[in-house]
């Protein structure tokens, strides 16, 4: 066999592997978000709660997005603001709530110059501060979608379950920027979500999420990943959940909405904390997170290169078809229900572009050390 049709041969069997990847993904994986239907219990639950929300610098959005969380529609709960180390004008925003609602605690941290810490710290102070067993956290840019928020994520802990996997969506705004911000949310959402269904949960957002306080302590709250400035929801889910022991909530009412960054220089920093977490993932969760990725880049890349070695033009149309049909069919119907179903028509645009643009970012951590909250 001529050396051309060695090199052929390989490059089709790991075009036609990445392929094969490809679709189990879509078929088994992303397929139980998109068929999953949301059950009510059979009969009212109505746990008394703790929304923990953690604020640096957030007056205007305190002001806009704090009564949404104090006016839920739930007989029994607290919202336990942290003020953490805020230089402007919060502590009176809070003291103005306060007189208002007798349901608000707000518990202030205050600047030292020697000693400097992260947001986990102020999650954890915000815990101890709570009245309750199970907690609901969010963050004070995100406003709850309706006043049902907190009765819908509560009403999931019974039986085994101590974790609550929510989802928060971004708003929408115009332009390529917020169209890709959307995308990157949906793609992590529906991995997080859809593996959780599959009993292998191994992240969840901070910006709507739950679990109990019991766990926490239970699990000695930050303290293996305390030295990493990000992942006080994503590494405390992976080292914490279960098959057994954590639910999602994904209802139109249960959604959290959050105000998108508008610059790629905020954009990009925010991602490049959030990836830094990654590196403390179970080696089983980062295994499966590579191959599903880099199944993804290496169909792209080794499309280019059958192209290239003039491979015939028919079988790659129906390849790259079927992949993309498939993901229609699939992504469509999940887009539907994590409320972006305006981006269905730009699957094929945004599948390309996000997976090389996490590879970069990947590249970039690995040399970037430095990372903060605020």
């Amino acid at each position: 066999m001529a050396l051309e049709d060695v090199i052929y041969l390989i490059v089709f069997t790991l075009f036609q592997t990445s392929f094969l990847l490809q679709l189990y993904y879509i078929f088994v994986v992303h397929k139980r978000l998109a068929a999953y239907k949301e059950s009510e219990p059979s009969e009212p639950v109505d746990h008394p709660v703790s929304v923990i929300i953690c604020a640096r610098n957030e007056e205007e959005n305190l002001k806009k997005n704090l009564p949404s969380v104090l006016g839920q529609d739930h007989g029994n709960f607290e919202v336990v603001v942290v003020n953490d180390c805020s230089a402007d004008d919060s502590q009176y925003v809070l003291r103005d709530f306060s007189r208002e609602y007798a349901n608000l605690k707000v518990v202030t941290i205050n600047e030292h110059m020697r000693y400097k810490h992260g947001k986990k710290f102020a999650v954890t102070l915000g815990i101890k501060a709570a009245s309750h067993e199970h907690l609901v956290f969010t963050d004070a840019d995100c406003s709850p979608a309706s006043p049902a928020w907190l009765r819908r994520m509560q009403q999931h802990f019974s039986g085994d379950t101590e974790i609550v996997l929510g989802y928060s969506p971004y708003e929408k705004r115009s332009g390529f920027l917020n169209r890709l911000i959307r995308y990157e949310t949906f793609i992590t959402a529906l991995n997080y979500l859809s593996y959780a269904l599959q009993r292998d949960p191994y992240m969840g957002v901070g910006r709507n999420m739950a679990y109990k306080k019991s766990l926490f302590f239970r699990g000695k709250g930050f303290a293996s990943h305390m030295h990493i400035p990000s992942g006080d929801d994503d590494l405390f889910v992976n080292q914490n959940a279960t098959g057994r022991n954590t639910a999602i909530e994904i209802h139109p009412e249960a959604q959290v909405w959050s105000t998108p960054e508008t610059t790629w220089s905020d954009y990009f920093r925010q991602k490049l904390r959030h990836m830094g977490a990654g590196k403390a993932y179970r080696k089983r969760h980062k295994r499966m997170l590579t191959l599903q990725a880099a199944s993804a880049l290496a169909f792209y890349v080794l499309l280019g290169v059958m192209i290239l070695l003039q491979a015939q033009w028919w079988m790659l149309l129906a390849t790259f078809l079927i992949r993309a049909i498939a993901q229609w069919a699939v992504y469509g119907r999940a887009l539907k229900k994590l409320s972006y179903g305006d981006l269905a028509a730009w699957l094929p645009v945004f599948d390309f572009v996000y997976y090389f643009y996490i590879l970069a970012l990947s590249i970039i951590t690995l040399f970037k050390k430095r990372v903060q909250w605020k």
